[in-house]
């Protein structure tokens, strides 16, 4: 039997608060990363890029899977030892994990390499790079930066089949064309391990805004790139064949894209000829102002989206860099997605500069009153490596927290000029309370019950997600999953190895609850929701987050009630001036 040239993609996953790696028996959201790498991947040995090497593909996403390094090891050197080891798609605050994984490669002889926003992002945007850059150079660990689009996947796998990685691959400068790549693929195998068999795939990639909080821009760059509405199809065709009709798209913002109405067009097409799909989408606050979309989408099977609010503070906004987010158009945005039966998740970031602890509470309670979103998705404000808020802090050598596995937007990892410490963590968390008490989700779902919405269930699962993701796992909802696994030697390694007395009974005990909990929490929801449901008046309800939009004068109850500053002022001013100038 001849060699046999073995790839490993590993996605890693980050280290949770007590130093063991954050797994569920079945997780949320694929990783598009891995996706990608795995068809670009498998594109190159289609090519002959070794030519006639015979080879195995191995993908693993390690939120839902063990990576047992020696096993791994051991399968290798039994195939005759040449391999790649890939770990793909690495954010910030999975690097700790990467970077530990890798050390064990490394110490095994393996060709390893990293790729990602994290590596990506710092050599994008630091002069003088963190100290864990010397270390990986030390152990031999290469690192690649960029999108391995255009082939560049190529002399990567050449130069790993000879045992001879270079120490930086680096393409930053170069955005590859995307039209025509490799569309992104997982095996269903792969898929069954995410909790509602979600797909996962790209359109389009860059964005044209400058948010100071944000790595795309730094990373993929400002110039958009799009894929091709024949890829969309392969992408549907590819997974409608193992029975995956559902995905989540992960551009960051698909208004953006300016192949929309064909990608729109194409997906009906599609469904009239009998392959549906259902689209989670992320959008910005402005895509309802471009004619036809909101509809297009809707008809296309985009029935969750994801908007990336931000704020309701205009000064916030504007020293972000935020500028397209104008709040006096908040609530006609969300009135317009809402004529069709759509779930919304906002994103939100809390901590900004003019941010105090009772600002952000009545921030969140106009959000409550004024604004039809049926889940909040709630983020410190975090200096990401790769971010221009990140080069301008480390340059200036501000205090930012060094463990990076807390660079998750769920943990504060730097100070704030107006809060300490504990109110800013307690802003937080009294935040999240707020949006999920039980009050307001009873006012969600009577909201969607008058609005007619079919997406009763699927807004019931979210809002539970939502809420016990934070409360009972001390994780961000889209990071979570479905029973958490912890694996007693699967410690960080400057943590101590827990004893199988200590370990195992507390280890089970929170499983219990957490489940116990959700479950409480998903039934009285059911409740609250037939209760509604059988309430002859149901369809009579109404309250000003879903009365219609008459006017600017009726839009700008929501900054009245903010408090006054420069730029809220001057929107104001402006917005008043308008029906005269018109």
């Amino acid at each position: 039997m001849p060699d046999r040239f073995q790839v490993y993609l590993i996605k890693p996953t980050r280290y949770d608060d007590e130093g063991y790696p954050l797994q569920w028996w079945r997780s949320l959201i694929p990783n598009n990363s891995l996706a990608c790498m795995a068809a670009i991947v498998e594109d190159a040995f289609e090519r002959g890029v070794l030519g006639d090497v015979p080879h195995d593909l191995h993908i693993i996403d390690e939120i839902n899977t063990r990576v047992a390094v020696k096993d791994i090891v051991r399968s290798i050197q039994r195939q005759g030892g040449r391999c790649f080891i890939g770990l793909v798609g690495v954010q910030s605050n999975q690097f700790p994990r990467a970077l530990d994984l890798a050390r064990e490669f490394r110490a095994a002889g393996l060709p390893t390499c990293i790729g990602g926003f994290h590596v990506s992002g710092c050599l994008s945007m630091l002069k003088q790079l963190p100290p864990e850059f010397d270390e990986m150079a030390k152990l031999g660990i290469s690192i690649f930066a960029g999108e391995a689009e255009d082939a560049r996947i190529d002399q990567v796998l050449i130069d790993a089949y000879n045992g001879a990685l270079q120490p930086v691959y680096n393409y930053l400068k170069d955005t590859p064309n995307i039209a025509g790549a490799p569309v992104p693929h997982l095996p269903i195998e792969q898929v069954k391990r995410n909790f509602a068999k979600y797909g996962s795939f790209d359109l389009g990639r860059g964005c044209p805004f400058e948010c100071t909080f944000c790595t795309i821009i730094n990373v993929q760059g400002r110039k958009s790139r799009f894929r091709t509405p024949d890829d969309l199809e392969a992408i549907v065709r590819a997974n409608a064949a193992q029975g995956i009709s559902r995905f989540f798209l992960t551009d960051d913002n698909f208004a953006r894209n300016k192949n929309w109405r064909a990608f729109t067009d194409r997906l009906i097409a599609l469904k009239n000829e009998g392959l549906p799909v259902r689209l989670v989408i992320q959008v910005d606050v402005l895509a309802h102002r471009v004619p036809g979309f909101v509809e297009q989408c809707h008809e296309a099977g985009c029935d969750q989206i994801f908007i990336g609010l931000e704020n309701i503070n205009a000064d916030n906004l504007e020293a972000s860099k935020k500028r397209q987010n104008r709040v006096e158009d908040y609530r006609a945005m969300i009135l317009a997605w809402k004529q069709y039966p759509v779930v919304i998740t906002c994103g939100y970031i809390i901590g900004f500069p003019n941010d105090t602890y009772q600002s952000i509470l009545n921030d969140i309670a106009i959000i409550k009153e004024e604004l039809a979103i049926d889940t909040l998705y709630m983020n410190y404000l975090t200096p990401l490596p790769g971010s221009e808020d990140h080069k301008r802090m480390y340059e200036a050598g501000e205090w930012m927290d060094p463990d990076l596995s807390k660079y998750d937007l769920n943990h504060r990892v730097t100070r704030h000029p107006r809060m300490t410490d504990e109110e800013w963590d307690r802003a937080y968390r009294d935040a999240y309370a707020s949006f999920y008490s039980w009050e307001h989700m009873e006012r969600v779902l009577k909201r969607l019950v008058a609005l007619g919405s079919n997406k009763r269930l699927t807004t019931l699962n979210r809002l539970m997600a939502y809420r016990e993701a934070v409360r009972m796992e001390g994780v961000a909802k889209l990071e979570s999953g479905w029973i958490r696994i912890r694996r007693r030697r699967q410690r960080r390694p400057d943590l101590p190895i827990e004893s199988v007395y200590t370990f195992y009974p507390r280890h089970l005990r929170h499983v219990a609850r957490s489940l116990a909990v959700q479950m409480h929490t998903w039934w009285r929801l059911r409740r609250m929701l037939r209760a509604i449901m059988k309430d002859p008046a149901r369809l009579d309800y109404s309250d000003r987050a879903i009365e219609p939009v008459e006017g600017l004068g009726e839009e700008l109850h929501l900054l009245s009630d903010t408090r006054s500053t420069p730029i809220a002022d001057k929107r104001r001013a402006e917005a008043k001036a308008q029906p005269a100038a018109a």
